[in-house]
């Protein structure tokens, strides 16, 4: 058996310039990291040479690769021209359509569990470059860039979309105290409906025809590098007000990123503590990142006692192999 283990991500501003139509033209930036929420993927020899096996929320057993009714399964197996013999599972700290990155750390952590079935190394870049071929090209999934690269390379990073289609990853170090403070400040609540982020972002994908929205766009961008900055210099104070602009910001580039009821919980937060926040993901549901004071979150707490909250720390990996059966080393030796 082989057993993959890759982490989900909160991104806090810049999401949407990761799409192409966009960084086609202008350079996409996003400031995000990695958490210790996890999708696990393992693979072991199945018995029957003609079948393979796949577990996620439904079983699929197929003899022909075509057939299988997983997107990400059927065409990464495509890829690695597997037959058979195989079993395939999936498990997840949480649920897909939260608005974590769910099915890029998906597709990440499979091509990583079958790179070593086959026993060859990669690179982090590798398994997030083929990542992004999978969903975004062979799927023709309405998404960007920034999920797959932050599942491969975990942690506090800043992703440069440039026009050429590479990604550049600029890792953000901070003091200890100033990293702490940070994951401290910030609390995640479940807003209890999981959504299609695909939908959303297809009309996103379809508004950035407007030059309104490439503009909007841009300052988020912008917003990135101010980010960045202010965790260099440690002023923290400002991290919840940016990430408050980003939200203005994102809620205009399509109809449905923000609805009744997040407005509402977004108000409440505000007057109970918090300096700001977002949606995570693509909108409408999931998941809901507030930047908070460890001295007001008490009140947050109690303002926001209906709704589940996400405990969660930074995370520094990306996916890595958690465990490999003797019988792959006995292969490999």
């Amino acid at each position: 058996m082989i057993i993959t283990k890759t982490p989900f991500r909160i991104s806090f501003v810049g999401g949407g310039s990761d799409l192409e139509k966009f960084y086609a033209h202008s350079q996409g930036a996003v400031l995000s990291t990695t958490i210790n929420q996890f999708m696990y993927i393992s693979s072991h020899r199945f018995w029957d040479e003609e079948i393979i096996v796949a577990k996620y929320s439904k079983t699929e057993m197929v003899k022909n690769i075509d057939t299988m009714k997983h997107p990400i399964l059927r065409e990464v197996l495509k890829k690695f021209n597997i037959s058979g013999a195989l079993e395939i599972s999936s498990n997840a700290d949480i649920g897909a359509g939260t608005g974590l990155g769910s099915s890029s750390s998906f597709t990440v952590g499979l091509l990583h569990n079958l790179y070593t079935i086959l026993g060859k190394f990669v690179t982090k870049k590798q398994l997030a470059e083929e990542a992004c071929d999978i969903e975004i090209n062979r799927l023709q999934e309405p998404i960007g860039k920034q999920d797959q690269y932050a599942a491969a390379f975990g942690g506090l990073n800043v992703f440069r979309f440039e026009s050429s289609g590479e990604v550049i990853v600029e890792p953000i170090h901070l003091p200890k105290e100033t990293y702490k403070t940070l994951q401290d400040n910030l609390l995640m609540y479940y807003l209890g409906t999981q959504r299609s982020a695909s939908k959303i972002l297809a009309e996103q994908k379809r508004n950035l025809k407007l030059t309104n929205n490439l503009n909007i766009l841009q300052e988020m961008v912008a917003l990135v590098w101010e980010l960045r900055d202010i965790l260099y210099k440690g002023n923290l104070d400002q991290f919840g007000k940016i990430l408050h602009r980003n939200w203005i910001l994102k809620q205009k580039l399509a109809s449905k990123i923000s609805t009744t009821d997040t407005d509402a919980l977004y108000d409440m937060a505000l007057k109970n503590g918090a300096t700001g926040g977002k949606v995570l993901g693509a909108g409408g549901g999931g998941f809901f990142l507030f930047y908070c004071p460890r001295e007001k979150q008490k009140k947050l707490r109690k303002a926001l006692a209906a709704f589940r909250e996400l405990k969660f720390k930074f995370e520094n990996e990306g996916s890595k192999l958690i465990y490999v059966g003797d019988e792959y080393l006995e292969h490999w030796a």
